[in-house]
């Protein structure tokens, strides 16, 4: 199996050092690069194209947020956030960017393992704590100025996705891949991508992380 080669990104040293210890602890991971700010993190990826990187968000030059945009935009990489910013808007923001991970520095080598291998096999990972501020900024998030209010209520958001649709979008939420997702509703992993497929063009949306995001928003799931 070949090695999943990584880019750290990290501005403090020390914390770098121990992102890199904790990974030695990871099956078959390979750090090919260290970057201290999203600007090198940028021309790294763009060179390096590596199939992981783990990114700190509060960086000098440019943030981890703008760096994630960036490189979603050039590489396929997966990007898993790690980072001390818990606060709503750090998290929507780096969601939105298209991090596909959002872990918290205190995050343990049994958890950041669990993260890396989701996102990998395209599932959404989010530290329990991001999580439920995520939830807390869609619940009581105040509609923009000149948003219309009276938004349909949940099962009647006016999406039209099928029975079968909804459930995998349950479990997408849920935070399970593809192979997981089909395991629980006793269909192959292939049929999970073509519900996902059509799922997003529903949405409107271009990958799993917003599809995530907009199914809780739109309160599609409960």
């Amino acid at each position: 199996m070949a090695a999943i080669t990584t880019l750290l990104v990290e501005d403090q040293e020390i914390t770098r050092l121990g992102l890199k210890k904790m990974l030695e602890h990871v099956d078959n991971v390979l750090v090919i690069g260290e970057a201290t700010n999203g600007q090198d993190a940028v021309t790294m990826a763009k060179e390096l194209k590596p199939e992981l990187i783990l990114m700190d968000i509060g960086m000098p030059i440019m943030d981890g947020i703008r760096a994630t945009e960036i490189i979603k935009e050039i590489c396929q990489s997966k990007i898993v956030l790690v980072t001390s910013h818990d606060n709503e808007d750090d998290v929507m923001a780096g969601l939105s960017a298209g991090a596909d991970a959002y872990c918290l520095k205190d995050i343990s080598v049994f958890r950041l393992g669990n993260a890396i291998n989701a996102v990998l096999e395209g599932a959404v990972w989010l530290d329990p704590d991001i999580a439920k501020t995520l939830m807390h900024a869609i619940t009581f998030q105040p509609p923009a100025k000149g948003v219309e209010t009276n938004k349909p209520a949940a099962g009647q958001s006016g999406f039209q996705l099928s029975e079968r649709e909804t459930a995998v979008l349950r479990l997408l939420v849920d935070g399970l891949s593809n192979q997981q997702i089909g395991d629980r509703l006793g269909i192959s992993s292939e049929t999970v991508k073509t519900h996902m497929r059509h799922i997003m063009d529903k949405l409107k949306v271009s990958d799993r992380t917003q599809a995530a995001v907009k199914a809780v928003r739109e309160g599609l799931i409960k």
